[in-house]
């Protein structure tokens, strides 16, 4: 039963003409409000996850529910048919279960605030705002349990309730709610920073409505939406053949000892419609890294890739949906079946966006990037301290951005843009560690005419006892290159103990306990080149070497020679550049994987210290 929408004032929206400057005004005022609503959130939330680093998302809606401008593309309208509630003035919805959403928040740490804006008893727009919380519950600190066999196990789950009804707080819910987590004082913060941007954006609203008028307003989020909708089928006839093309690729494991699991996807074009058709993708996994995608945040990632390549001018919203036609399997890992674990979906929801550059640059290998930094791994460090205060640390980890048709990929950067990582001072002034090094890993980029960015290396050292989880993947895959260009360098993670021995551990991995002194090595990896090597100035890559970004050794894979003062070696340089071309190896395509999956295998142990993954649906791991 679709939701009930209460008006007092029951007088439609006139269609009214809009004229380019007032419409150009009020599309800056949206992003302008945008903007603000982030730094309402970040100015108002205390855990470093959304404070220090961003993690949250806003948008503004129309009416309807569709996304004038955000991120994540709109779950309004998909709330809406399924909520059988009433939506009232003074309403403001709470929710953080996946499966009460249809995978609108991905995981039950989002939590999700949405805000219905009325003017003169008239709904005329929707705010939303969420963010990642940083422990809601659960079996272990930061609620995101790598081994967690249902949902059940991953913290408290919010199915959609009014926090606010018309206008009345509901105190007494969000007491259990707080009352479940590790951290109570900043999930209540961040909950207040997410009503508190929402209701900022609500008011930016209701001030264009009084400047510009309702029907102005209305018709103007139409005309924007239109516009979108323009521009995107025109770049989908452009850009997008009849003739399906598909792409495969890996998250390295589940945790529990699986994998790899295979994400596949077949594109192609109907008419003005593309079809994006997930059939082959492995079934869900047996612990969390499946990922619920919701069709409508699947459509905007492929919005927004084919806008920042094609056409960056245009403005991100829903306007489009209705040309893109998603097909997921029901029990895949990209839908799993209820009440399937989803915390650690992180792997699955980045490696997407790697799906999508493979499919979008198979006809155009000038647009196409290398793989990059498709995730976001999480340090989770906590414990209590020598004054029996407990202390609980969640931090999303950087690494190297691909190597891309004009220029190298950044060193140690976000998947996200917007994400920022947290400042090396604020750790040590709030947590029991110290950084012992933060710097980018050489030679962890995949050379290329335009190098892959390069992975970081961070080292931590624990000033209290205390348990460690991680989550990073590609440690068993790699980051591919493209156009010639080779393979990104994969993560490790090394454990040094204050006692002097060593050990590799799991990318995926709970309950790691650490004493006063340990060191963790914690090495992301690095994006895939771009370009044959061979054909990068050697001067850039003697450059790069002083910069601490490639080796002496490293510059080989660029055929670049070294002298003994820094310097190129040009006849040597020429001379190892015209051997590697005579025996170079051709690649099937425009991708270059590394090694096939059973080699991988095969040298697993002896190359990443980790057993290999056991193939995903066998009896044993």
């Amino acid at each position: 039963m679709p939701a009930q929408i209460i008006e007092t004032n029951k007088a439609p929206f006139n269609k009214v003409e809009v004229d380019p400057v007032t419409l150009d005004i009020m599309e800056n005022a949206l992003r302008n409000a945008r903007i603000e609503m982030d730094a309402t959130l970040v100015r108002t939330a205390m855990s470093p996850g959304i404070r220090e680093q961003g993690d949250a998302f806003p948008l503004i809606a129309d009416r309807a529910g569709k996304m004038v401008v955000g991120q994540f593309g709109s779950f309004i309208d998909g709330f809406l048919r399924s909520y059988p509630g009433t939506i009232e003035e003074g309403d403001m919805i709470f929710l953080s279960d996946p499966y009460s959403c249809d995978g609108a928040v991905s995981h039950n740490n989002d939590w999700l605030v949405l805000l219905p804006v009325y003017r003169g008893g008239r709904l005329v727009a929707w705010t939303a705002m969420f963010g990642h919380q940083s422990d809601i519950g659960g079996k272990v600190a930061g609620s995101i349990p790598i081994d967690s066999k249902s949902v059940f196990e991953e913290g408290v789950r919010i199915p959609p309730v009014k926090i606010y009804q018309k206008g009345v707080y509901n105190e007494e819910m969000v007491k259990v709610v707080l009352h479940q987590s590790r951290k109570p004082d900043w999930c209540a913060a961040d909950l207040n920073a997410l009503i508190a941007s929402c209701r900022v954006a609500a008011r930016r609203v209701d001030e264009m409505c009084g400047r510009f008028g309702e029907d102005e307003f209305a018709s103007a989020t139409d005309l924007l939406l239109a516009r979108n909708h323009r521009a995107m089928k025109h770049l989908i006839e452009t850009s997008i053949g009849e003739e399906p093309v598909s792409f495969s690729d890996y998250i390295c494991d589940d945790g529990v000892g699986f994998g790899p699991y295979k994400i596949s996807c077949k594109m192609w074009r109907e008419g003005g419609k593309v079809i994006l058709d997930f059939e082959g993708t492995d079934p869900q996994a047996p612990s969390s890294i499946n990922f619920f995608l919701n069709e409508n945040m699947f459509k905007m990632f492929f919005g927004i890739y084919m806008i920042m390549v094609f056409d960056p001018q245009i403005l991100f919203n829903d306007g489009f949906y209705d040309l893109v036609d998603v097909r997921i399997p029901e029990g895949s890992l990209l839908k799993p079946k209820y009440p399937a674990a989803l915390a650690g979906r992180t792997h699955a929801l980045g490696r997407i966006f790697d799906i999508l550059g493979g499919l979008l640059g198979q006809r155009q290998p000038e647009f196409l990037n290398g793989a990059g930094f498709s995730s976001s791994p999480h340090l989770m460090y906590s414990g209590f301290d020598k004054s029996g205060e407990w202390f609980q640390l969640f931090q999303i980890g950087f690494g190297g951005i691909p190597g891309r048709p004009f220029g190298d990929g950044p060193d140690g950067h976000s998947l996200w843009p917007g994400f920022t990582n947290v400042p090396n001072e604020f750790l040590e002034k709030y947590f029991p560690l110290r950084i012992e090094r933060y710097e980018a890993k050489p030679d962890s980029g995949g050379a290329g005419l335009f190098r892959g960015g390069n992975g970081i290396h961070m080292t931590y050292r624990f000033l209290e006892p205390g348990t460690v989880a991680i989550h990073d993947d590609r440690w068993f895959t790699y980051p591919w290159g493209v156009n010639g260009g080779q393979p990104g360098d994969r993560a490790t993670k090394i454990l040094e103990r204050a006692d002097g021995s060593t050990e590799v551990v799991g990318n995926k991995q709970d309950g790691i306990e650490v004493r006063e002194g340990d060191l963790l090595h914690f090495i992301t990896w690095g994006g895939g080149g771009w370009g044959n090597p061979l054909e990068r100035d050697p001067e850039l890559v003697a450059l790069e070497i002083r910069q601490g970004l490639v080796t002496v050794k490293g510059a080989r894979d660029y055929g670049v020679v070294i002298a003994g003062d820094g310097s190129v070696d040009g006849p040597a340089t020429e001379s190892l550049r015209a051997e590697m071309a005579e025996n170079a190896v051709e690649t099937d395509g425009p991708f270059n994987f590394g090694p096939d999956i059973e080699t991988l295998r095969a040298n697993c142990l002896e190359e990443t210290g980790l057993p290999a993954p056991v193939q995903p649906g066998t009896v044993a791991a």
